[in-house]
């Protein structure tokens, strides 16, 4: 018995992401096609190209959608706790399906072999971007220097974990993102990420 219809809205949007990502996972970022995308879907490829004009396009809005899903932003009224929420967060979903398959889309491939395109590697800064009020807010309760640098400091955080997955493959957990968020808050408290570069005692 074949499966119903999509049809159209919502679940097809839905449908069609789901799809994206996973291919991606499967066969990367080069062997990529809307055309496969569509038939793994069960909708007309005409369907896709109608909401997403192109390929870079249509895997942009899919990892925008796995990262807002996986990695909220959170507000829990304390910096500390902020910091350690978003960093398990990151590390939860790095170490899942969806999450690999993004990140195996931001390597480098081969040479000759395309390359993401910028639209693509915008929605990690958009996801920066996004995270930015968590720090503004930190600051605005007094628990973080007037002029921290909010995006610095977001960087701080998931640089470590980034590093571990993607340059030294070794395994993460609550206990990396835990280190993450507390060296990434000892630093933003002693004013390293604030426009005064001057030495500090």
């Amino acid at each position: 018995m074949s499966a119903a219809p999509l049809g159209r809205g919502p679940k097809v949007r839905a449908a069609v992401l789901a799809t994206t990502i996973a291919e991606l996972g499967e066969h990367g970022y080069a062997a990529f096609t809307i055309e496969n995308v569509a038939r793994r879907t069960g909708v007309h490829k005409t369907t896709v190209y109608r909401r997403w004009p192109d390929r870079d396009t249509l895997i942009a809005d899919a990892l925008t959608a796995s990262v807002a899903t996986e990695i909220p932003i959170p507000d829990t009224g304390s910096i500390d706790d902020d910091l350690r929420t978003l960093a398990r967060s990151l590390v939860e979903w790095i170490t899942s399906p969806a999450g690999r398959a993004v990140l195996a889309v931001m390597l480098t491939g081969p040479t000759g072999a395309p390359t993401p395109s910028d639209p693509v590697r915008h929605v990690f800064r958009d996801r920066i971007r996004r995270a930015l009020p968590l720090v503004t807010r930190a600051v605005a309760r007094g628990e973080l220097p007037a002029d921290t640098e909010a995006a610095e400091l977001i960087k701080a955080l998931v640089a470590p974990i980034y590093l571990r997955v993607l340059i030294t493959g070794e395994k993460v957990d609550d206990r990396t993102a835990d280190t993450a968020a507390a060296i990434a808050l000892t630093a933003a408290r002693a004013g390293l990420f604030t426009g005064d570069t001057s030495p500090r005692p």
